[in-house]
């Protein structure tokens, strides 16, 4: 009977997304119109720098981020997929 109550423990990005940070990070991104280094993420979002880049990569494998590289600098932008999650929990967030 309890195997039946953690059905959302197997689905992908339950451990990702079940965190306050990640999704900070997602509607940081769709709350500005410009590209995104990020350290300008981890200043908006309060966290780490080195915690930043480790979700970001997460998000990218996801494909909910895109990297592009501008000379020695990488910015980050949703992708559509990232931009209808963050959607999503901006919903969410409207309902509580």
């Amino acid at each position: 009977m309890a195997i039946g109550l953690l059905w959302w423990k197997k689905k992908k990005g339950t451990k990702l997304f079940l965190r306050p940070k990640p999704v900070d990070l997602l509607l940081c991104l769709q709350n500005t119109s410009e590209n995104m280094y990020p350290s300008m993420l981890a200043k908006e979002a309060n966290c780490t720098y080195s915690h930043t880049v480790h979700l970001l990569q997460k998000m990218e494998k996801m494909k909910l981020v895109k990297f592009e590289k501008k000379g020695r600098l990488k910015l980050v932008s949703l992708t559509d997929k990232g931009a209808k999650i963050a959607n999503f929990f901006k919903d969410i967030l409207k309902e509580l």
